[in-house]
């Protein structure tokens, strides 16, 4: 008799709500019954509100439970669930549920779908075909190619990824590599993670894509402690690519060599800007370098360098594969392709949305989060990690492409977006923005340094009502120098927040809105 196969997530976010135990206990069940099951753990769907989630292969798809506990799964039996048969916690076939069936999945398409580290399963669902196009294609044409599709780096700068592997092609060198920053660290994001647990073998194919690119023998990915999951799923994953001849001498059947490794930070915010991760890389303490020389043309040990994040590498494969046409007829304006957004924060339906650039943010919002989990209504959002704008729901239908939110003085970023509902206090979220900057400051430069600490006393005497003009001149004049004056984005971007809670929001700092001032 063939076993039914039943799919459960070992992602983190679903382990953390108890997946583990499900599966054991549906062992358990089915061993006592007699019933000849076979469970494979795969990553998140990204519906985490429903996790653990628990599919049933059927031979006409797969049909969902969630979210499932281990007091649930004697009740799924008895129901014959393994036939589709109606329980409370039924949810129809997995794909036709409206959160994931109105998705545009492409760098997600596999994520919860495969056993992370099988290979029949990644190749039975389109893996390496985007590398096996690229082998046969000139490091220029790859580069061309990468270019002409629109994508710019999905972490947070947006700054065109064929580009960048144009300038390190172009670059002279013995040794050039690939450097992957998983220093995933702005609040509400988690679409990173979800990957290098969900799919690690298309990082690794992106990152070999790129190094056929730009000439690199030598990679990194560098992760930040947090994420112990992830990292025991690369380094496994690493090594079954280089049994399998993906990585290491002799890549994929060519003359070429391409050599990875996992390294592992402390979890500093600051090593997400790509000149901290190469200085923590080389073994020193992270903190930024100044620009130029850029990192593509000296990057890690002084060499031409390849920096992008996860999300802009595990794209590639799906480009190579389908090609640039197909991608960049997704989107709009200069925001080609798609972004995995993520919902967080005060949300009904937390989890990962991959749409094209265009989406606004009310129907993520509401289409797909289904408002704030306390039922109150939604007040502000947090675009872009700590250092994004506070957005108020009257630019909730502003696009979302880096074009239109930069107009809104807002951000894209990593697609993070956090949800307040209308119990926030805006005046002590400018404060927490002030206060975060402060102890992630990597102190290279005196402004973001000092800048932001004597912004979190400025904003402590505006909350008790000292002196409040007085000193909103000041916090204006302390944003205006972290603007100007900082070394890198972290002081530079963290006036965002505080300015935009001060325009959108300003009766929780003591002051009238503009149309009560005219009203008087």
């Amino acid at each position: 008799m063939r076993a039914q196969t039943i799919y459960i997530p070992k992602d983190a976010a679903a382990v953390s709500v108890g997946a583990d135990d499900v599966a054991a206990a549906i062992a358990t069940e089915a061993e006592r019954r007699r019933l000849s099951v076979e469970i494979v753990r795969t990553g998140s769907r990204g519906l985490l509100w429903l996790e653990p989630l628990v599919e049933v292969s059927l031979p006409e798809g797969r049909v969902a439970y969630g979210p499932v506990s281990v007091a649930d799964v004697p009740s799924l039996f008895d129901t014959g669930f393994l036939s589709a048969a109606n329980h409370r916690l039924a949810l129809g076939f997995t794909e036709e549920i409206p959160y994931l069936k109105n998705q545009e999945r492409l760098t997600f398409a596999r994520c919860g779908v495969i056993d992370p580290l099988s290979v029949d399963d990644y190749l039975a669902h389109g893996g390496m075909a985007g590398v096996k196009r690229a082998r046969d294609m000139t490091p220029a044409e790859i580069c061309a190619e990468v270019r002409e599709s629109g994508l710019r780096g999905r972490g947070g700068a947006g700054f065109p990824t064929g580009i960048k592997w144009q300038t390190v092609l172009d670059a002279d060198a013995d040794q050039k590599f690939i450097c992957c920053n998983a220093d995933e660290g702005d609040s509400g994001t988690f679409a990173d993670r979800m990957i290098m647990e969900g799919d690690p073998f298309a990082l690794i194919e992106g990152m070999t894509i790129a190094a056929f690119a730009v000439g690199a023998t030598q990679g990194y990915i560098y992760v930040r402690s947090e994420y112990p999951h992830a990292i025991a799923t690369l380094r496994e994953a690493i090594a079954i690519a280089e049994r399998k001849g993906w990585l290491g001498d002799g890549l994929h059947g060519t003359d070429r060599e391409f050599h990875l490794d996992v390294r592992v930070g402390a979890g500093a915010y600051i090593c997400g800007e790509e000149t901290s991760m190469l200085e923590s890389l080389e073994g020193r303490r992270g903190q930024v370098r100044s620009k130029p020389p850029l990192p593509a043309l000296e990057g890690l040990f002084g060499q031409p360098t390849v920096v992008n994040n996860v999300l802009s590498l595990t794209t590639v494969p799906v480009i190579l594969a389908k090609g640039a046409d197909f991608y960049r007829d997704l989107g709009v304006g200069r925001s080609r392709g798609t972004q995995p957004f993520q919902l967080a924060g005060n949300v009904k339906r937390g989890g990962l949305v991959e749409k094209a650039f265009g989406v606004t943010l009310h129907d993520l919002l509401y289409e797909f989060g289904g408002g704030t989990a306390t039922g109150r209504p939604i007040r502000a959002v947090q675009t872009g990690g700590p250092l994004g704008a506070y957005v108020p729901p009257s630019l909730f239908d502003t696009p979302e492409d880096y074009e239109a939110f930069a107009a809104q003085d807002a951000l894209v970023g990593h697609g993070g977006i956090v949800v307040f509902d209308d119990s926030v206090d805006m005046a002590k979220q400018a404060r927490f923005a002030l206060e975060f900057c402060a102890l992630e400051s990597c102190g290279k430069c005196t402004p973001c340094r000092i800048g932001s600490q004597r912004g979190v006393e400025v904003m402590d005497r505006i909350i008790a009502g000292d002196r409040r003009n007085e000193n909103l001149a000041l916090l204006n004049d302390l944003c205006e120098l972290l603007t100007d004056g900082s070394l890198c984005a972290m002081g530079g971007l963290t006036p965002l927040p505080v300015q935009s809670a001060l325009k959108h929001f300003p009766e929780d700092f003591g002051l009238a809105r503009p149309t009560e001032k005219i009203a008087s």
